[in-house]
C-alpha cells in the first residue's frame, strides 16, 4: 500500500514564509522538488546550466526576465525557463510564486550571493 509522505495546503505553506526570496519545499518527487517562495524586488540575473525551471504565480503578478524578452505572469500564469538561459525575477509587489526544478538546484544557479542564495533543500 502507498502511503502519501508530502502533503498539505499550499496558502498554508505561504503563511509560514516571513521573507522573499528564499524557497521553501513543500514537496518532493521523481527527483524534483516542489518550492514556495515570495518574491518582492529584483533577483539577481543567473543561469541554471543542468535544470528547467517552473514558475507558476499563486498570487500577485512577478516578470521573468531573459535577455532579449520578458513574460508578466499574473494569478494562475506559468511559464518554463529552459536550462542554459540567463534569466532574472522582478516583483513590484510582494508575490507568493511556486517553483518546480529538480532537487538541490540552487535558487541562484551559477551565482552564490550572500543575500539572495537561500539554504537548500528548506522544508516548511
Amino acid at each position: 500500500m502507498s502511503r502519501v509522505t508530502d502533503q498539505g495546503n499550499v496558502a498554508r505553506k505561504f503563511e509560514q514564509i516571513n521573507e522573499a526570496w528564499r524557497p521553501k519545499v513543500i514537496a518532493e518527487l521523481n527527483g524534483q522538488e516542489v518550492k514556495v517562495a515570495k518574491f518582492l524586488g529584483d533577483f539577481p540575473w543567473h543561469v541554471h546550466d543542468e535544470a528547467d525551471e517552473m514558475f507558476l504565480v499563486w498570487r500577485g503578478s512577478i516578470i521573468v526576465e531573459l535577455r532579449h524578452e520578458s513574460w508578466e505572469l499574473g494569478e494562475g500564469d506559468f511559464c518554463v525557463v529552459p536550462k542554459g538561459t540567463e534569466h532574472r525575477t522582478r516583483a513590484a509587489e510582494e508575490a507568493e510564486v511556486m517553483i518546480f526544478e529538480p532537487a538541490e538546484t540552487r535558487n541562484t544557479g551559477n551565482v552564490v550571493d550572500p543575500v539572495f542564495t537561500a539554504p537548500q533543500g528548506e522544508r516548511t
